[in-house]
């Protein structure tokens, strides 16, 4: 049985810092691409960033670049986000997710192509 869980989400004032952490069990954490994802109440999921099967690859949303890292530990099955300067408009569910596609670029794999995902984690920033 697949299971991907997210964790460290919270409340933090503006310009503070959070990181977040999924595990996976269940599956071959290392022949996964992983990604997170974002979304707020009255606006579409938005894909804030994502990671190659070996960690060597990453992409980020505009929206975030500069800001959050991502990584990913496959010895423990892990995902982190790493968010710092954290503004308002970052104030979303958060969700991880894991996909077993082929392609890995900076549009793919797309969210359709994520076979597993988590509950989330909320993050609210306040001003």
């Amino acid at each position: 049985q697949v299971q991907v869980m997210e964790s460290g989400g919270g409340l933090v004032q503006a310009g503070g810092s959070l990181r977040l952490s999924c595990t996976a069990s269940g599956l071959p954490f290392v022949a996964y691409s992983m990604g997170w994802f974002r979304q707020a109440p009255g606006k579409e999921r938005e894909r804030v960033s994502c990671i190659s099967r070996s960690g060597a690859n990453t992409y980020y949303s505009d929206s975030v670049k500069g800001r959050f890292t991502i990584s990913r530990d496959n010895a423990k099955n892990t995902l982190y986000l790493q968010m710092n300067s954290l503004k308002p408009e970052d104030t979303a569910m958060y969700y991880c997710a894991a996909s077993s596609s082929y392609f890995f670029s900076a549009s793919r794999p797309r969210a359709d192509e994520y076979n597993y995902w988590g509950q989330g984690t909320q993050v609210t920033v306040s001003l």
